[in-house]
């Protein structure tokens, strides 16, 4: 069981093998979890030597190790397995036209990833993305969701949910609360949602309810008719939101602080997610001056993320 000397944030390593200074970083600091990329793997064996050495720091075999296996052009384990075609929006096609076909090809997808993050020693994949498909938005999102039919998406998020749960890995919905609409990309530039919250709620915040998932990731956007200064992961109001209208009532994660979406400086940008409401801090790059900025500008774990991590780790183990 984690406890309350660890801290509020997930960040990612550099390389292939634990650095003596990230170590040190890992054991003074202590976060919450750690986030694999491609980066990070190179062989089953050398990821298995890499995760175990995170695990055997904190002395817990559950200890929330990250990565964004979507399928398609979102995927970390390319040199294991080819997932290129296996798009949301391929799953969201067979779904349409032939619901037993998409049952039998979905199963085996979940069970095969499934098998090789737990052999990797990775327990936490952040799927599924909930987003709503838009022709005219920019295709940061576009294959990545399963669907323009909010029906769908929603349908298929319990489904990838449920059956990466039965596989013990658990799950992060995403990005909450609703990125299809955004015009830009929020790596690079802040996008800017003018759909006014009627609207909103019946479509690209559906998608988000009644999900089993454990975690749900912010979407660095501005929703102008709802809060027209701060973006979601900054903004009281949406936060409460997600928590009172999406009903969404477990761990919410920030997406990458690093991000050119967000106005303030690293900092500012910590601070503001917690002042908001958002649970965990993810910080992504491995650079080690900005992980001792958003390591010192986290506060540790409290009550509601010891009680949530003990549920995620009944999933896992």
């Amino acid at each position: 069981m984690m406890n309350k000397n660890h801290k509020s944030f997930v960040c990612g390593i550099k390389g292939k093998y634990l650095s003596n200074k990230e170590k040190r970083f890992l054991i003074k600091y202590k976060p919450w979890g750690i986030i694999l990329f491609s980066r990070n793997i190179k062989s089953i064996k050398q990821t298995k030597i890499l995760t175990n050495s995170i695990k055997k720091i904190f002395k817990n075999e559950n200890y929330p190790i990250l990565i964004d296996e979507e399928g398609g052009r979102v995927t970390r384990l390319k040199k294991f397995i080819d997932s290129s075609i296996f798009t949301a929006k391929f799953f969201g096609d067979l779904y349409k036209k032939n619901n037993k076909k998409f049952e039998i090809y979905f199963n085996v997808y979940v069970k095969q990833i499934s098998y090789l993050l737990k052999t990797l020693g990775i327990n936490i994949n952040s799927v599924p993305v909930l987003d709503i498909r838009r022709v005219k938005s920019h295709n940061i999102i576009g294959d990545r969701s399963y669907s323009s039919n909010k029906k769908i998406v929603s349908k298929i998020g319990n489904i990838c949910i449920e059956k990466f749960h039965k596989n013990r890995i658990a799950t992060i919905i995403k990005h909450i609360p609703g990125h299809g609409l955004a015009i830009s990309d929020s790596h690079k530039k802040l996008p800017i949602i003018n759909q006014k919250i009627e609207y909103l709620l019946k479509n690209d915040f559906q998608t988000f309810k009644d999900k089993n998932s454990l975690i749900a990731m912010t979407g660095h956007l501005l929703f102008k008719n709802i809060d027209r200064t701060e973006t979601a992961t900054h903004s009281k109001k949406i936060i409460k939101l997600i928590r009172n209208k999406i009903g969404f009532k477990n761990i919410i994660i920030t997406d990458d602080l690093s991000m050119k979406a967000l106005k303030y400086s690293l900092e500012e940008n910590v601070k503001k997610s917690f002042l908001a409401g958002c649970n965990l801090a993810l910080h992504c790059n491995a650079n080690l001056k900005e992980m001792l900025i958003v390591a010192k500008n986290s506060p540790k774990i409290d009550n509601f993320i010891v009680k949530k991590t003990s549920q995620l780790t009944d999933i896992i183990s």
